[in-house]
């Protein structure tokens, strides 16, 4: 069966479409069996993640298979039909290998999704659904993946505000490690910020929010602690970063409160990183010594400046990858000679037993071995050359491209022989 990529993405929909197509979890594996089971499909992954759902899989009623990925999670296909992809065979390995690469993020070359794919590469072999198309095309993606990331600036420099927020932090203290970090607020921009310092690991990280059961759920995933807002003032001098970002109309962090914090910290330096607009710190702070703060604007420089560099890397990443997929078109176009490879050997191997069986008897009554040894390779050479000889002899149009054909399968160029007469078989 050809190979299909259907899905939807931060490009194509909404976050309100997403969220209604996105599978849970725990819901892959019995989602991907249901499918092969139906008779839809042969081999299957899903690539389910909050910026994009993708089913990859073999089908040949490519029709059948999208009003499945729409069934499954209870929409009728045209709820999703304006924001469906639909991509044959050679589109689908290109996109996939432009997933894997970072190339089709929403942070361009970030490397998160490249996990993400392997979680749905294993989740597809723990649901029995990944066949040998799809495991090879995951093996293709993995590597393209690495050998755009090695071999282009793709993956280097800063592209995001939390990324940035962690690298202005990491030139400040040695050791990130060693860092006490407070978060101010529990919004989507925190909770980017909050994954990418908890990779850094910190000796302890803290969520101050005003609403505790938010702060919560994001302290859970990144083994925080919570604090409540009132308690900003008290806490401060005990943090080395400070990231604030929340959707106050007033400052949350005065100059005095931060004089007071260093007073308590024997003036050991902060940073302080303000994402808010308006701002959460009172702009006064920077003056203050042993305080390093960074707005909104500082850390958007260092993205432009990053993006510019990945822009750059991207004609070099599409070049590798227009090369594996021609490589994996190469590997797919071979997999079609499969069953008439196994039919040759079948009837080759078929042939071989009804002439050795023949000998055997001529070995049994009697005759002279010579003459059955002659008499078996003669036989098994008719056999082997009626086929070819008799394609020659009826091709009544296109004469050359036949004795084309034949001088390559036999390679009668190389061995500098002529074509052999016409026999009997």
């Amino acid at each position: 069966m050809p190979l299909f990529a259907f899905g939807l993405n931060h490009h194509s929909a909404p976050v309100a479409i997403r969220e209604r197509v996105a599978f849970p979890p725990g819901s892959l594996v019995e989602a991907l069996q249901g499918l092969v089971s139906e008779g839809v499909a042969s081999e299957a992954a899903l690539l389910s993640t909050c910026n994009r759902t993708e089913l990859y899989c073999n089908t040949g009623t490519p029709e059948a298979a999208a009003d499945w990925l729409a069934r499954t999670r209870s929409l009728d296909l045209p709820d999703i039909s304006p924001y469906l992809y639909t991509l044959p065979e050679q589109d689908a390995v290109a996109h996939a290998f432009r997933v894997a690469s970072g190339l089709d993020s929403m942070v361009l070359g970030e490397p998160q999704i490249l996990g993400q794919l392997k979680d749905a590469a294993r989740m597809a072999e723990s649901a029995g659904t990944l066949g040998p198309q799809l495991h090879k095309l995951f093996q293709h993606s993995f590597a393209v993946a690495k050998e755009v990331r090695t071999s282009t600036a793709i993956g280097a420099n800063i592209v995001s505000m939390a990324a940035a927020a962690v690298h202005l932090a990491a030139r400040i203290f040695e050791r990130m490690s060693d860092t006490k970090v407070l978060f101010v607020g529990a919004g989507e921009m925190i909770e980017l910020c909050a994954a990418h310092f908890a990779g850094s690991q910190p000796a302890r990280i803290s969520i101050a929010n005003r609403t505790l059961a938010r702060a919560e759920t994001l302290a859970a995933r990144v083994r925080a602690d919570v604090l409540p807002l009132e308690a900003l003032a008290d806490v401060l001098h005990a943090y080395d970063v400070v990231v604030s970002c929340t959707g106050s109309p007033l400052p949350l962090i005065g100059r005095g409160m931060v004089e007071r914090a260093l007073k308590a910290r024997r003036r050991k330096p902060m940073v302080m990183v303000d994402l808010a607009v308006p701002r959460d710190i009172e702009p006064e702070v920077s003056q203050l010594s042993d305080v390093f703060l960074y707005t909104v604007d500082d850390l958007a420089q260092i993205v432009s400046s990053g993006m510019e560099s990945r822009q750059a890397a991207v004609q070099e990443a599409e070049a590798i990858i227009r090369t594996r997929v021609d490589g994996f078109r190469q590997w797919l176009d071979s997999r079609d000679a499969v069953p008439t490879i196994r039919l040759l050997r079948e009837q080759a191997e078929t042939r071989r037993q009804a002439e050795l069986t023949r000998a055997r008897r001529m070995l049994a009554r009697g005759d002279d071995p010579a003459e059955v040894l002659e008499a078996l390779s003669q036989a098994l050479t008719n056999k082997m050359l009626h086929g070819p000889v008799s394609f020659l002899n009826q091709a009544d149009v296109d004469v050359a491209s036949a004795v084309g054909a034949v001088r390559r399968v036999f390679q009668l160029e190389e061995t500098g022989g002529d074509l052999p007469p016409a026999q009997d078989s």
